[in-house]
């Protein structure tokens, strides 16, 4: 288990312990993170896991595809850290990654 911190507009925290080798998404969703609909249940069509990946870690983690990295330009907020949660396989090396989760998915 890795400890990651997801933090929402307001600054809210939710730290959870992610199990290496799920999605992010994965991880979120089964421990309640607010802000993580993942509607298509991470099939990369809707685009409602969208995170931002804090520096460090957005250099750190395996790039995005050019499928998601299309897909995230059709996010309500896109930014240039944005990445897809469900995308995003959980390792080892993510323990202490920051995660900021959008105002609204929707």
């Amino acid at each position: 288990m890795v400890r990651i911190v997801f933090r929402d507009e307001a600054g809210h925290t939710h730290e959870i312990d992610a199990e290496v080798g799920l999605s992010l998404m994965e991880c979120a969703k089964t421990q309640g993170v607010d802000g993580i609909e993942a509607e298509c249940g991470g099939s990369m069509v809707c685009g409602t896991c969208q995170v931002y990946i804090a520096e460090p870690w957005f250099s750190a983690i395996a790039p995005a595809s050019a499928m998601e990295a299309e897909m995230t330009q059709y996010t309500r907020h896109p930014r240039p850290t944005s990445r897809l949660s469900c995308q995003i396989v959980v390792t080892g090396a993510m323990d202490g990654m920051e995660v900021g989760v959008p105002e609204a998915q929707r």
